[in-house]
């Protein structure tokens, strides 16, 4: 099955001091090549942030910027073909490619979950995840949105679905 892949960065990183996370330091590379590396066979990757010089990548923005992940995705959405498309954070250095796989194996509406659903791992059927979005998508809970999808969880392996929001996650990060 082909698919697309979005992955938003646009987040402000406030936590961590307004950090550009896409370009945190990880394995030698960055938060964003990392989550490029685990979709490298999707057939549509769009990042929506702040544009890179990045081979291979379409990008988009949510407008305004800073409205919101669920803004990010509708403008993500609207430069995709592919009928089902991996949905993915730039923070979440524990996601590999067999996350992915296990994602598009459920051949459904999918969210990984640990303890608590990972709204922002997860894999959609692109015409579904478009009929949901609201109007005006910007500043919305994506959650509430992605709820409306009746989404199967698959079961988080140890530290997938860890992310990188806080002084202390950085750490964790380099240490690991």
């Amino acid at each position: 099955m082909t698919y697309a892949a979005i992955i938003l960065t646009g987040g402000k990183g406030v936590r961590l001091g307004g950090v550009d996370k896409a370009a945190l330091s990880y394995r030698d590379a960055t938060l964003l090549d990392h989550v490029l590396s685990v979709v490298d066979d999707a057939s549509e990757i769009v990042v929506v942030g702040p544009e890179k010089d990045l081979p291979n990548v379409l990008w988009a923005r949510e407008d305004p910027p800073g409205g919101g992940p669920l803004a990010g995705l509708a403008a993500g959405l609207e430069k995709i073909t592919q009928d089902w498309v991996a949905v993915l954070a730039v923070d979440q250095p524990g996601i590999t490619r067999d996350t992915i796989a296990r994602l598009r194996n459920a051949k459904t509406n999918a969210v990984l979950k640990d303890d608590r659903t990972q709204w922002l791992i997860g894999f959609w059927n692109a015409a579904e995840l478009r009929g949901a979005l609201p109007e005006d998508p910007r500043n919305q809970p994506l959650r509430k949105t992605l709820l409306r999808l009746d989404p199967v969880e698959v079961s988080a392996l140890p530290g997938e679905a860890r992310d990188v929001d806080t002084p202390d996650d950085l750490d964790t990060l380099h240490s690991g």
